[in-house]
Order: structure tokens, then C-alpha cells, then sequence
């Protein structure tokens, strides 16, 4: 059993009502963990994907990819397979872009909120909440249908939109 596991909180910038949280072994490969996030959204395997550490404003720093792109640069990205979370994130609110889709620069975006030890009993890694729907693999308008919090609360007044009848004094 694994010493330590890492929850993350992943949220995504086309649908505000997504949220998933993964509970994962803090020794879990990057590519490991690709596989798990890719398998429960059910994406297909076929993307090119890539991790990034990022700072507090989500700016991406270090890139780590799927596959060895042959750099040999000291900076240059490293593969998944050869990192470990546990070797990449050591604190609280840590944070991780899995840009699942290179050409539509889209990307979910994961941040450690706890360190903990294994609960007896649970199989890691697991999905500790899974609230609405995935973005679309390819094609953001594929998500099934969910709008943003903003929409949702504005279709109240839609009523009134081109109303001359309405009086507001």
C-alpha cells in the first residue's frame, strides 16, 4: 500500500458545473495518471496530451509529454512516464495543466488540495466526486448540453429582452 495519497481538484474553463476529484498514489507516473484522468472522462487514447507544472496564475512552466520528443535540451520537456507526482508536487495548492488537446490549446486544470494517508479498505486510484458533464473529447460544444453558472442565472431576465412593454420605472 502506497504511503501517501494525493487529492486533486480538476476544473475545467468550458463548463462550470465540471468538477472531478481523483485520489491517486503520491508515487503514481505521470503517464499513469494520464491513463486514469483519460480512461474516466472516456476520451479515446489517440490525443496528444501533455502535463505542466504551472504557478499560482495557471501560467505553464515545465512541460512533461506522452511521448520523448528527442530534445536532448536540459529544459526541454520530459516524458511522462519518467516522473512521478510525488518527485513534481510537494505542497498544498501544487498545480498541474493536462492539456488533453494541443491544437484547440484546451486544457483541464488540477490542484493538490490534500496530502493524506490511505483511508483502509479504499482502492487507489479512484474518483472521489464527479459532478457535470465532460467537455467533449474534440469538440467542446459536445459537452451534453450544460451551459455556464452565468447563463443560467441570466436566462431569468431573458424575458424582458426586447419587451417594450416593460416598464422599469
Amino acid at each position: 500500500m502506497s504511503a501517501m495519497i494525493f487529492r486533486f481538484r480538476m476544473l475545467s474553463d468550458e463548463n462550470d458545473h465540471f468538477v472531478r476529484e481523483y485520489e491517486v498514489p503520491y508515487d503514481m507516473s505521470l503517464l499513469d495518471f494520464h491513463k486514469f484522468i483519460n480512461h474516466s472522462l472516456r476520451y479515446d487514447d489517440d490525443g496528444m496530451v501533455s502535463f505542466f507544472t504551472a504557478d499560482q496564475q495557471w501560467n505553464r512552466l515545465r512541460e512533461f509529454t506522452l511521448m520523448d520528443m528527442g530534445d536532448n535540451a536540459e529544459e526541454g520537456p520530459t516524458t511522462m512516464a519518467d516522473m512521478t507526482l510525488g518527485q513534481l508536487l510537494h505542497n498544498n495548492r501544487d498545480r498541474l495543466v493536462y492539456q488533453f488537446d494541443m491544437m484547440g490549446d484546451r486544457a483541464y486544470y488540477l490542484e493538490l488540495t490534500e496530502a493524506k494517508r490511505p483511508d483502509s479498505g479504499v482502492e487507489y486510484p479512484r474518483i472521489a466526486l464527479e459532478e457535470g458533464a465532460t467537455p467533449g473529447q474534440y469538440d467542446p460544444s459536445e459537452s451534453e448540453g450544460e451551459g455556464s453558472i452565468f447563463d443560467d442565472a441570466m436566462a431569468d431576465f431573458n424575458d424582458f429582452v426586447g419587451d417594450d412593454n416593460y416598464d422599469d420605472e
